[in-house]
């Protein structure tokens, strides 16, 4: 099965690679493998949510803005090279912006990680890396990046 036919068996549609806020490109191929820009929780164009994880913005929420961030970071793959040439998604980095004295940014990343064990399977088990941090470009609770290999 494709991982376009994973989406939508899902019942998951990607959305439009959204637009860079800054001087940068959505995703980069160098060789086999594809990096994509940190990507935002954007939704039809504008960001889902602002704040701080652990105050506020919950961490339940917060989690899923990772997934939206993950859908976007996908969307930045399949524009540059078809997502159905993924061969495995080899890293998920996940920046939260946290709360004085939140430390739950694994939970908020598994957002994320799910997502693409839901779409990839085995072919989405993944290096992972979750950094809290003070602030996020526009004031975004979360960032997701990823890091795929993709097939000849």
């Amino acid at each position: 099965m494709s991982w376009t036919a994973r989406l939508a068996e899902l019942g998951v549609t990607l959305p439009p690679v959204a637009a860079p806020v800054a001087a940068y490109v959505p995703a980069v191929r160098s060789g086999q493998q594809v990096f994509t820009s940190g990507q935002l929780p954007f939704v039809d164009g504008a960001l889902a949510a602002t704040g701080k994880v652990g105050g506020d913005v919950s961490p339940e929420e917060a989690k899923a803005h990772a997934r939206t961030c993950a859908l976007n970071a996908l969307a930045a793959v399949d524009a540059l090279v078809g997502l159905d040439s993924v061969v495995r998604v080899v890293k998920v980095v996940g920046f939260v912006a946290s709360a004085e004295g939140f430390t739950g940014q694994p939970a908020v990343v598994n957002g994320a990680s799910e997502l693409i064990g839901e779409v990839f399977g085995d072919a989405g088990r993944h290096a992972r890396s979750a950094v809290g941090v003070a602030e996020l470009p526009l004031g975004a609770p979360v960032e997701v990046e990823l890091i795929v290999e993709i097939g000849e």
